[in-house]
Protein backbone atom coordinates (compact mmCIF):
# COMPACT_ATOMS: atom_id res chain seq x y z
CA UNK A 1 0.00 0.00 0.00
CA UNK A 2 1.35 3.39 -1.00
CA UNK A 3 1.29 6.58 1.02
CA UNK A 4 -1.43 7.84 -1.29
CA UNK A 5 -3.59 4.81 -0.43
CA UNK A 6 -3.12 5.13 3.34
CA UNK A 7 -3.63 8.89 3.65
CA UNK A 8 -6.94 9.97 5.26
CA UNK A 9 -9.54 11.20 2.79
CA UNK A 10 -12.04 12.89 5.04
CA UNK A 11 -12.89 16.52 4.33
CA UNK A 12 -11.83 18.50 7.38
CA UNK A 13 -10.49 21.88 8.45
CA UNK A 14 -6.77 21.56 9.07
CA UNK A 15 -5.54 21.61 12.67
CA UNK A 16 -4.44 25.10 13.63
CA UNK A 17 -7.23 26.75 11.67
CA UNK A 18 -10.06 26.01 14.11
CA UNK A 19 -11.42 27.89 17.11
CA UNK A 20 -10.60 24.95 19.39
CA UNK A 21 -6.95 25.34 18.27
CA UNK A 22 -7.00 29.04 19.03
CA UNK A 23 -6.32 29.67 15.30
CA UNK A 24 -2.65 29.18 16.14
CA UNK A 25 -1.70 28.73 12.46
CA UNK A 26 -3.60 31.80 11.25
CA UNK A 27 -1.67 35.03 10.64
CA UNK A 28 -3.97 37.42 8.79
CA UNK A 29 -2.62 40.88 7.98
CA UNK A 30 -5.27 42.95 6.18
CA UNK A 31 -4.44 46.52 5.10
CA UNK A 32 -5.56 49.47 7.27
CA UNK A 33 -8.89 50.97 6.25
CA UNK A 34 -7.27 54.22 5.10
CA UNK A 35 -5.42 52.26 2.39
CA UNK A 36 -8.62 50.79 0.92
CA UNK A 37 -10.59 53.19 -1.22
CA UNK A 38 -11.88 53.92 -4.72
CA UNK A 39 -11.94 57.33 -6.39
CA UNK A 40 -13.87 57.01 -9.61
CA UNK A 41 -13.15 60.62 -10.51
CA UNK A 42 -9.35 60.28 -10.45
CA UNK A 43 -7.80 61.17 -13.81
CA UNK A 44 -5.10 58.49 -13.71
CA UNK A 45 -6.02 54.81 -13.53
CA UNK A 46 -3.35 54.09 -10.91
CA UNK A 47 -4.87 56.80 -8.68
CA UNK A 48 -8.38 55.35 -8.62
CA UNK A 49 -7.71 52.61 -6.06
CA UNK A 50 -5.91 52.65 -2.75
CA UNK A 51 -2.80 50.47 -2.29
CA UNK A 52 -4.68 48.02 -0.09
CA UNK A 53 -7.43 46.96 -2.50
CA UNK A 54 -5.23 44.24 -3.96
CA UNK A 55 -5.20 42.38 -0.64
CA UNK A 56 -6.11 38.75 -1.26
CA UNK A 57 -7.48 36.09 1.08
CA UNK A 58 -7.80 32.47 0.01
CA UNK A 59 -9.20 29.07 0.83
CA UNK A 60 -6.97 26.08 0.04
CA UNK A 61 -8.09 22.49 -0.54
CA UNK A 62 -5.80 19.46 -0.47
CA UNK A 63 -7.53 17.42 -3.16
CA UNK A 64 -5.55 14.32 -2.25
CA UNK A 65 -6.46 14.12 1.44
CA UNK A 66 -9.38 16.55 1.96
CA UNK A 67 -7.73 19.10 4.26
CA UNK A 68 -9.02 22.68 4.05
CA UNK A 69 -7.28 25.78 5.39
CA UNK A 70 -7.11 29.51 4.69
CA UNK A 71 -4.84 32.53 4.76
CA UNK A 72 -3.86 35.70 2.94
CA UNK A 73 -1.06 37.31 0.94
CA UNK A 74 0.94 40.42 1.75
CA UNK A 75 -1.05 43.38 0.43
CA UNK A 76 2.19 45.34 0.02
CA UNK A 77 3.68 42.88 -2.48
CA UNK A 78 3.29 43.10 -6.25
CA UNK A 79 0.19 41.42 -7.66
CA UNK A 80 2.28 39.99 -10.50
CA UNK A 81 3.82 37.55 -8.01
CA UNK A 82 0.50 36.40 -6.54
CA UNK A 83 0.87 32.80 -7.75
CA UNK A 84 4.20 32.35 -5.99
CA UNK A 85 2.67 33.35 -2.66
CA UNK A 86 -0.23 30.91 -2.71
CA UNK A 87 -0.08 27.33 -1.34
CA UNK A 88 -1.35 25.97 -4.66
CA UNK A 89 -2.80 27.01 -8.00
CA UNK A 90 -6.22 28.59 -8.55
CA UNK A 91 -8.71 26.30 -10.29
CA UNK A 92 -8.84 28.34 -13.48
CA UNK A 93 -5.05 28.04 -13.87
CA UNK A 94 -5.22 24.22 -13.85
CA UNK A 95 -7.42 23.39 -16.80
CA UNK A 96 -9.39 20.13 -16.81
CA UNK A 97 -6.54 17.61 -16.89
CA UNK A 98 -3.90 16.69 -14.34
CA UNK A 99 -3.69 18.32 -10.92
CA UNK A 100 0.02 18.87 -10.27
CA UNK A 101 1.61 17.74 -7.01
CA UNK A 102 1.10 18.31 -4.16
CA UNK A 103 -2.54 18.51 -5.26
CA UNK A 104 -3.52 21.79 -3.58
CA UNK A 105 -6.15 23.94 -5.32
CA UNK A 106 -6.84 27.49 -4.18
CA UNK A 107 -10.07 29.48 -4.21
CA UNK A 108 -9.43 33.22 -4.16
CA UNK A 109 -12.01 35.11 -2.11
CA UNK A 110 -13.67 38.32 -3.25
CA UNK A 111 -13.92 41.35 -0.99
CA UNK A 112 -15.42 44.06 -3.15
CA UNK A 113 -19.11 44.96 -3.23
CA UNK A 114 -20.83 47.88 -4.89
CA UNK A 115 -24.25 49.46 -4.71
CA UNK A 116 -25.67 52.82 -5.68
CA UNK A 117 -26.00 54.06 -2.09
CA UNK A 118 -22.69 53.03 -0.55
CA UNK A 119 -20.58 52.81 -3.70
CA UNK A 120 -17.55 50.49 -3.47
CA UNK A 121 -16.83 48.78 -0.18
CA UNK A 122 -14.50 46.04 0.96
CA UNK A 123 -15.02 43.37 3.58
CA UNK A 124 -11.98 41.41 4.75
CA UNK A 125 -12.81 38.21 6.60
CA UNK A 126 -11.77 37.41 10.13
CA UNK A 127 -10.35 34.04 11.13
CA UNK A 128 -13.77 33.10 12.56
CA UNK A 129 -15.53 33.99 9.30
CA UNK A 130 -12.99 32.09 7.23
CA UNK A 131 -13.39 29.05 9.48
CA UNK A 132 -17.17 29.19 9.07
CA UNK A 133 -16.67 29.46 5.31
CA UNK A 134 -14.35 26.44 5.30
CA UNK A 135 -16.96 24.42 7.20
CA UNK A 136 -19.57 25.33 4.59
CA UNK A 137 -17.42 23.89 1.81
CA UNK A 138 -16.71 20.52 3.48
CA UNK A 139 -19.57 18.55 1.81
CA UNK A 140 -18.42 19.71 -1.64
CA UNK A 141 -14.78 19.03 -0.72
CA UNK A 142 -15.70 15.50 0.35
CA UNK A 143 -17.43 14.93 -2.98
CA UNK A 144 -14.36 16.31 -4.75
CA UNK A 145 -11.95 14.05 -2.85
CA UNK A 146 -14.15 10.99 -3.41
CA UNK A 147 -14.59 11.54 -7.15
CA UNK A 148 -11.22 12.86 -8.36
CA UNK A 149 -9.28 10.38 -10.49
CA UNK A 150 -6.24 8.74 -8.85
CA UNK A 151 -3.88 7.21 -11.38
CA UNK A 152 -0.98 4.78 -11.08
CA UNK A 153 0.87 3.52 -8.01
CA UNK A 154 1.55 7.07 -6.79
CA UNK A 155 -2.09 8.09 -7.10
CA UNK A 156 -1.50 11.01 -9.48
CA UNK A 157 -4.56 13.29 -9.53
CA UNK A 158 -6.72 14.15 -12.53
CA UNK A 159 -10.02 16.03 -12.67
CA UNK A 160 -13.16 14.02 -13.20
CA UNK A 161 -16.44 15.45 -14.43
CA UNK A 162 -17.94 15.07 -10.97
CA UNK A 163 -14.89 16.56 -9.23
CA UNK A 164 -15.01 19.60 -11.51
CA UNK A 165 -18.70 20.02 -10.68
CA UNK A 166 -17.94 19.72 -6.96
CA UNK A 167 -15.41 22.54 -7.32
CA UNK A 168 -18.10 24.68 -8.95
CA UNK A 169 -20.13 24.15 -5.78
CA UNK A 170 -17.11 25.23 -3.71
CA UNK A 171 -16.84 28.42 -5.77
CA UNK A 172 -20.54 29.10 -5.30
CA UNK A 173 -20.33 28.47 -1.55
CA UNK A 174 -17.53 31.04 -1.24
CA UNK A 175 -19.27 33.80 -3.21
CA UNK A 176 -20.75 36.17 -0.63
CA UNK A 177 -23.48 38.78 -0.93
CA UNK A 178 -24.81 41.41 1.47
CA UNK A 179 -28.33 42.36 2.47
CA UNK A 180 -29.50 46.02 2.39
CA UNK A 181 -28.25 46.52 5.92
CA UNK A 182 -24.78 45.37 4.94
CA UNK A 183 -24.97 41.99 6.69
CA UNK A 184 -22.79 39.28 5.16
CA UNK A 185 -24.80 36.57 3.38
CA UNK A 186 -23.64 33.22 1.99
CA UNK A 187 -25.50 31.10 -0.59
CA UNK A 188 -27.07 27.86 0.53
CA UNK A 189 -24.59 24.99 -0.08
CA UNK A 190 -25.73 22.70 -2.85
CA UNK A 191 -24.80 19.48 -4.60
CA UNK A 192 -25.09 20.15 -8.30
CA UNK A 193 -25.66 17.17 -10.62
CA UNK A 194 -22.87 16.70 -13.13
CA UNK A 195 -24.05 18.41 -16.34
CA UNK A 196 -24.31 16.41 -19.54
CA UNK A 197 -21.74 18.58 -21.32
CA UNK A 198 -19.09 17.27 -18.95
CA UNK A 199 -18.14 13.86 -20.33
CA UNK A 200 -15.85 11.21 -18.88
CA UNK A 201 -13.41 9.85 -21.46
CA UNK A 202 -14.10 6.37 -20.09
CA UNK A 203 -17.76 6.77 -21.03
CA UNK A 204 -16.74 8.09 -24.45
CA UNK A 205 -14.59 4.98 -25.03
CA UNK A 206 -17.41 2.72 -23.93
CA UNK A 207 -19.68 4.36 -26.53
CA UNK A 208 -17.00 4.19 -29.25
CA UNK A 209 -15.14 0.88 -28.72
CA UNK A 210 -14.15 0.75 -32.40
CA UNK A 211 -11.96 3.82 -31.87
CA UNK A 212 -9.90 2.16 -29.12
CA UNK A 213 -6.35 1.11 -29.93
CA UNK A 214 -5.56 -2.45 -28.74
CA UNK A 215 -1.93 -1.39 -28.18
CA UNK A 216 -3.07 0.54 -25.09
CA UNK A 217 -3.40 -2.80 -23.33
CA UNK A 218 0.38 -3.32 -23.26
CA UNK A 219 1.52 0.33 -23.32
CA UNK A 220 3.79 1.78 -20.66
CA UNK A 221 2.70 4.54 -18.30
CA UNK A 222 4.78 7.03 -20.30
CA UNK A 223 3.15 5.94 -23.58
CA UNK A 224 -0.35 6.29 -22.12
CA UNK A 225 0.51 9.68 -20.63
CA UNK A 226 1.87 10.88 -23.95
CA UNK A 227 -1.24 9.68 -25.77
CA UNK A 228 -3.50 11.47 -23.28
CA UNK A 229 -1.52 14.71 -23.58
CA UNK A 230 -2.50 15.36 -27.20
CA UNK A 231 -2.92 19.12 -27.75
CA UNK A 232 -3.87 20.20 -31.26
CA UNK A 233 -3.89 23.84 -32.32
CA UNK A 234 -7.64 23.71 -32.70
CA UNK A 235 -10.44 21.32 -31.85
CA UNK A 236 -10.57 18.74 -29.09
CA UNK A 237 -7.41 17.50 -27.46
CA UNK A 238 -6.69 14.54 -25.22
CA UNK A 239 -7.80 11.01 -26.01
CA UNK A 240 -11.03 11.81 -27.94
CA UNK A 241 -9.26 14.42 -30.05
CA UNK A 242 -6.41 12.08 -30.98
CA UNK A 243 -8.73 9.16 -31.70
CA UNK A 244 -11.09 11.17 -33.89
CA UNK A 245 -8.19 12.90 -35.63
CA UNK A 246 -6.70 9.54 -36.56
CA UNK A 247 -10.03 8.35 -38.02
CA UNK A 248 -10.94 11.71 -39.61
CA UNK A 249 -14.05 12.04 -37.44
CA UNK A 250 -15.38 15.03 -35.53
CA UNK A 251 -16.97 15.59 -32.13
CA UNK A 252 -19.93 17.88 -31.74
CA UNK A 253 -18.91 21.17 -30.12
CA UNK A 254 -19.93 22.05 -26.58
CA UNK A 255 -18.47 19.16 -24.58
CA UNK A 256 -15.62 19.12 -22.08
CA UNK A 257 -13.82 15.81 -21.52
CA UNK A 258 -12.37 14.59 -18.23
CA UNK A 259 -10.28 11.64 -17.12
CA UNK A 260 -8.06 11.14 -20.18
CA UNK A 261 -5.24 9.33 -18.37
CA UNK A 262 -7.65 7.55 -16.05
CA UNK A 263 -9.58 6.10 -18.99
CA UNK A 264 -6.43 4.75 -20.66
CA UNK A 265 -5.16 3.23 -17.42
CA UNK A 266 -8.59 1.66 -16.85
CA UNK A 267 -8.56 0.21 -20.39
CA UNK A 268 -5.14 -1.32 -19.78
CA UNK A 269 -6.21 -2.69 -16.40
CA UNK A 270 -9.20 -4.40 -18.04
CA UNK A 271 -6.96 -5.97 -20.69
CA UNK A 272 -4.45 -7.15 -18.07
CA UNK A 273 -7.15 -8.63 -15.87
CA UNK A 274 -5.79 -9.79 -12.52
CA UNK A 275 -2.16 -9.34 -13.60
CA UNK A 276 -0.22 -6.24 -12.66
CA UNK A 277 1.07 -4.02 -15.52
CA UNK A 278 4.84 -3.80 -15.12
CA UNK A 279 7.39 -1.93 -17.20
CA UNK A 280 9.30 -4.49 -19.28
CA UNK A 281 12.66 -2.76 -19.05
CA UNK A 282 12.49 -2.44 -15.27
CA UNK A 283 11.47 -6.10 -14.85
CA UNK A 284 14.13 -7.49 -17.20
CA UNK A 285 16.94 -5.35 -15.83
CA UNK A 286 16.24 -5.01 -12.10
CA UNK A 287 14.45 -8.15 -10.92
CA UNK A 288 16.00 -11.54 -10.30
CA UNK A 289 13.28 -13.32 -12.26
CA UNK A 290 13.60 -10.94 -15.20
CA UNK A 291 17.40 -11.17 -15.35
CA UNK A 292 17.19 -14.96 -15.18
CA UNK A 293 14.76 -15.13 -18.09
CA UNK A 294 16.92 -12.75 -20.09
CA UNK A 295 20.11 -14.79 -19.58
CA UNK A 296 18.36 -18.04 -20.43
CA UNK A 297 16.85 -16.64 -23.63
CA UNK A 298 19.96 -14.99 -25.09
CA UNK A 299 20.49 -16.13 -28.69
CA UNK A 300 23.43 -18.52 -28.81
CA UNK A 301 26.44 -17.05 -30.56
CA UNK A 302 24.58 -13.88 -31.50
CA UNK A 303 23.44 -10.56 -30.14
CA UNK A 304 20.08 -8.89 -30.67
CA UNK A 305 21.67 -7.02 -33.57
CA UNK A 306 21.68 -10.31 -35.51
CA UNK A 307 18.12 -11.32 -34.58
CA UNK A 308 15.33 -11.00 -37.23
CA UNK A 309 11.82 -9.81 -36.38
CA UNK A 310 10.43 -13.34 -36.05
CA UNK A 311 13.01 -14.25 -33.39
CA UNK A 312 12.41 -10.94 -31.62
CA UNK A 313 8.67 -11.71 -31.50
CA UNK A 314 9.42 -15.19 -30.09
CA UNK A 315 11.61 -13.66 -27.39
CA UNK A 316 8.85 -11.22 -26.48
CA UNK A 317 6.35 -14.07 -26.16
CA UNK A 318 8.79 -16.02 -23.99
CA UNK A 319 9.38 -13.06 -21.68
CA UNK A 320 5.66 -12.30 -21.47
CA UNK A 321 4.82 -15.90 -20.54
CA UNK A 322 7.47 -15.87 -17.84
CA UNK A 323 6.04 -12.62 -16.44
CA UNK A 324 2.52 -14.09 -16.49
CA UNK A 325 3.82 -16.80 -14.19
CA UNK A 326 4.76 -14.02 -11.76
CA UNK A 327 1.29 -12.47 -11.98
CA UNK A 328 2.54 -9.64 -14.20
CA UNK A 329 1.98 -8.23 -17.67
CA UNK A 330 5.02 -6.61 -19.28
CA UNK A 331 4.22 -3.22 -20.79
CA UNK A 332 6.28 -1.70 -23.60
CA UNK A 333 8.01 -5.06 -24.18
CA UNK A 334 8.09 -5.06 -27.99
CA UNK A 335 9.26 -1.46 -28.13
CA UNK A 336 11.94 -2.19 -25.51
CA UNK A 337 13.33 -5.15 -27.48
CA UNK A 338 13.29 -3.22 -30.75
CA UNK A 339 15.05 -0.34 -29.02
CA UNK A 340 17.74 -2.69 -27.69
CA UNK A 341 18.24 -4.17 -31.13
CA UNK A 342 18.45 -0.70 -32.68
CA UNK A 343 21.04 0.32 -30.09
CA UNK A 344 23.14 -2.79 -30.78
CA UNK A 345 22.89 -2.30 -34.53
CA UNK A 346 23.90 1.33 -34.10
CA UNK A 347 26.94 0.11 -32.17
CA UNK A 348 27.79 -2.20 -35.09
CA UNK A 349 27.44 0.76 -37.46
CA UNK A 350 29.87 2.75 -35.33
CA UNK A 351 32.25 -0.22 -35.30
CA UNK A 352 32.16 -0.35 -39.10
CA UNK A 353 32.94 3.35 -39.33
CA UNK A 354 35.97 2.85 -37.05
CA UNK A 355 37.17 -0.18 -39.01
CA UNK A 356 36.79 1.60 -42.33
CA UNK A 357 38.76 4.54 -41.01
CA UNK A 358 41.52 2.28 -39.76
CA UNK A 359 41.69 0.42 -43.09
CA UNK A 360 41.95 3.73 -44.92
CA UNK A 361 44.74 4.85 -42.61
CA UNK A 362 46.65 1.58 -43.04
CA UNK A 363 46.19 1.62 -46.81
CA UNK A 364 47.71 5.10 -46.95
CA UNK A 365 50.65 3.86 -44.84
CA UNK A 366 51.01 0.76 -47.04
CA UNK A 367 51.10 2.90 -50.16
CA UNK A 368 53.86 5.06 -48.68
CA UNK A 369 55.89 2.03 -47.53
CA UNK A 370 55.45 0.27 -50.90
CA UNK A 371 56.74 3.35 -52.70
CA UNK A 372 59.74 3.55 -50.36
CA UNK A 373 60.48 -0.19 -50.84
CA UNK A 374 60.33 0.19 -54.60
CA UNK A 375 62.78 3.05 -54.49
CA UNK A 376 65.13 0.97 -52.35
CA UNK A 377 64.91 -2.07 -54.68
CA UNK A 378 65.60 0.17 -57.65
CA UNK A 379 68.62 1.63 -55.90
CA UNK A 380 70.10 -1.82 -55.12
CA UNK A 381 69.50 -3.09 -58.65
CA UNK A 382 71.31 -0.05 -60.01
CA UNK A 383 74.44 -1.07 -58.13
CA UNK A 384 74.86 -4.18 -60.33
CA UNK A 385 76.98 -5.64 -57.52
CA UNK A 386 76.56 -9.21 -58.66
CA UNK A 387 73.74 -10.25 -56.31
CA UNK A 388 71.11 -12.49 -57.80
CA UNK A 389 67.46 -11.59 -58.18
CA UNK A 390 66.59 -14.20 -55.51
CA UNK A 391 68.82 -12.57 -52.91
CA UNK A 392 67.31 -9.13 -53.47
CA UNK A 393 63.77 -10.59 -53.52
CA UNK A 394 64.30 -12.23 -50.11
CA UNK A 395 65.42 -8.85 -48.68
CA UNK A 396 62.30 -7.14 -50.10
CA UNK A 397 59.91 -10.01 -49.19
CA UNK A 398 58.63 -10.22 -52.76
CA UNK A 399 58.69 -13.02 -55.38
CA UNK A 400 61.91 -13.56 -57.38
CA UNK A 401 60.00 -12.94 -60.62
CA UNK A 402 59.14 -9.41 -59.51
CA UNK A 403 62.83 -8.56 -59.12
CA UNK A 404 63.69 -10.19 -62.47
CA UNK A 405 61.02 -8.14 -64.26
CA UNK A 406 62.24 -5.04 -62.45
CA UNK A 407 65.87 -5.64 -63.53
CA UNK A 408 64.72 -6.18 -67.14
CA UNK A 409 62.81 -2.91 -67.18
CA UNK A 410 65.78 -1.02 -65.74
CA UNK A 411 68.07 -2.56 -68.38
CA UNK A 412 65.65 -1.57 -71.16
CA UNK A 413 65.48 1.98 -69.79
CA UNK A 414 69.28 2.26 -69.72
CA UNK A 415 69.54 0.93 -73.26
CA UNK A 416 66.91 3.36 -74.46
CA UNK A 417 68.53 6.36 -72.80
CA UNK A 418 72.15 5.49 -73.81
CA UNK A 419 73.27 7.72 -76.74
CA UNK A 420 74.24 5.95 -79.96
CA UNK A 421 78.00 5.82 -80.59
Amino acid sequence: MTAADSAPRTARVLTGYRPEDGFMAVELDPPPAEYVWHDEHAEQQEQRYGPGVGYQQWLAVDVRAGAVWFGDVDWRASREDLGGRLPGLPRRALGDGAIPAPGVVVQLLGHLTHDEQRGCSWHFFTAEELHALALRTLPAVQRLVDSVHRIGPEGALEWSAEAATAWDDIELATTQTYDPSGELLWPVPRTTPTPSWRVEVGAFLAMNPDLCDPSWGLATDAELDDYADYRPESGYGGVPGRMCGATDQQIEDGFTFYGHRAALYAYRAEVCGDRTPTDARAWLETTEAGRGVWEAAKPLGATLADVPDCVLAALAEEFQNAAHGEGLVLTGLNAHLRRLRTEERSAVDRQLVCEAGEVERLERMLKDFRAARNRTVTRILAWSDGRSDGEIARLASIPDAYVSDWRARLTDERTTTTPAS
